[in-house]
């Protein structure tokens, strides 16, 4: 099995920054992608920023400039810095990691994992 536990959401004002953590354990072998996925209420999850095991990244166009991700393979965390928030950036933020778990080393097969969910509030 593999755990994720999300951390650093709340309530900032606009223009301001918040850290967001995913920290993945259990039996895991290795780890593939890792991302951000956020959810505004009524409206659909919609992808805010991957990075894959070698470091590249892809960012939505409504944070690019502002949000970072970013990954630490040796505690399988993947943190997104967020900067200049909007109130528009206002929603539950989850965290995916494609992990590969030590039974299917041989295989390399990947599945997600979901986050809890973290709530980020941008007032203005």
């Amino acid at each position: 099995q593999v755990q994720l536990v999300e951390s650093g959401g709340g309530l900032v004002q606009a223009g301001g920054s918040l850290r967001l953590s995913c920290a993945a354990s259990g039996s895991i072998y290795s780890i593939n992608d890792m991302g951000w996925y956020h959810q505004a209420p009524g409206k659909q999850r919609e992808l805010v920023a991957t990075i894959t095991s070698i470091g590249n990244t892809n960012y939505a166009d409504s944070v690019k400039g502002r949000f970072t991700i970013s990954r630490d393979n040796a505690k399988n965390t993947v943190y997104l810095q967020m900067n200049s928030l909007k109130p528009e950036d206002t929603a539950v933020y989850y965290c995916y990691v494609a992990v590969i778990p030590i039974t299917s080393w041989w295989s390399r097969a990947a599945y997600d994992y979901w986050g809890q969910g973290t709530q980020v509030t941008v007032s203005s």
